[in-house]
């Protein structure tokens, strides 16, 4: 039996190469990602304050952090005006985000370029800046929005401080982070969409289905899978959005709009208990990936039963 032949060295180069062009953005991505995260569960297991922020021997101390948290009342009031807010935003979001689906898929193609170039931008518009525009724009003196207001005949909203009322704060971060989201889920959706067979719509349509049955019936199931995806990706950035809140009101006005990411920002900074942070922030990941996991499970039993 002749032995096998063993490579030659060409072919082992060639066989490397891929390897090596990956090896920079393996190599950053884990620095980036991988070693913070790493980095926050081991200070969430210390003792770890400004002490030993400066002098580096922080000491071990278990579950005690954790234990700390979840005993703490307003832990857990944080907790469920997380998944409030986090509810009113992903219903917002992907409401708005399949009627504007729809929409394109009915506009003109000129009309529909246009469409798609305001929501391309108002996607790319950075985070801050949007943040800014939404405080000059609910301004107690000089904003638009008391000004409009006032001019249709609304005096009780002349010099009305909006930010002044954690109501109010509330449901302009909603609006604020939908309308940060709304494009990259409604052109997702959109992109999705136009894979759909036509032949299946003009089916339907021959049977006399109007545009609630095609979708029930046709859009949604064809594209369940989608759905679930882009709704997954909603609830991770609306449960981590941080600037908005902490550029806009802090977590205020009291505790109105502090949600897990300010709480954990707020004890760490605060406080100076970065162990403690570091605590509330496992927390959040943990019950994150709790809802996820419960979400995909939910997704793949309507799939498998399909």
């Amino acid at each position: 039996m002749t032995p096998a032949a063993s490579p030659s060295p060409k072919r082992r180069k060639r066989a490397v190469l891929p390897y090596l062009l990956i090896a920079p953005t393996v190599l950053t991505t884990a620095y980036l990602l991988v070693y913070p995260l790493v980095r926050n569960v081991i200070i969430s297991f210390q003792r770890f304050g400004l002490p030993e922020l400066v002098r580096g021997d922080a000491q071990f101390a278990g579950f005690a952090n954790y234990a700390k948290v979840l005993a703490d009342p307003e832990f857990w009031a944080v907790v469920r005006r997380t998944l409030w807010f986090t509810a009113v935003n992903v219903v917002l979001i992907m409401l708005l985000s399949t009627l504007v689906a729809l929409l394109l898929m009915r506009l003109g193609k000129w009309l529909r370029l246009l469409v798609m170039g305001g929501l391309v931008l108002t996607w790319a518009t950075p985070v801050i800046a949007a943040t800014t525009v939404f405080q000059w724009l609910f301004q107690s003196r000089l904003g638009v929005v008391n000004w409009l207001l006032v001019a249709l005949g609304f005096e009780q909203y002349r010099d009305y401080t909006w930010f002044a009322d954690g109501e109010a704060t509330f449901g302009i971060l909603v609006g604020l982070i939908v309308w940060q989201s709304v494009p990259f889920a409604a052109l997702s959706l959109y992109a999705a969409m136009v894979t759909v067979p036509t032949e299946l719509y003009e089916s339907a349509r021959i049977d006399g289905a109007g545009a609630w049955r095609v979708f029930a019936t046709i859009t949604f199931p064809v594209l369940r899978a989608m759905f679930g995806l882009i709704t997954c990706l909603e609830v991770i950035w609306v449960v981590k959005a941080f600037v908005q809140i902490w550029v806009i009101s802090q977590g205020g006005p009291g505790q109105a709009t502090t949600t897990l990411p300010v709480y954990a920002f707020q004890v760490a900074q605060s406080l100076q208990r970065y162990d403690l942070g570091a605590a509330v922030s496992m927390l959040m990941v943990l019950l994150l990936v709790i809802a996820l996991l419960a979400y995909f499970r939910v997704l793949y039993r309507q799939e498998r039963d399909a």
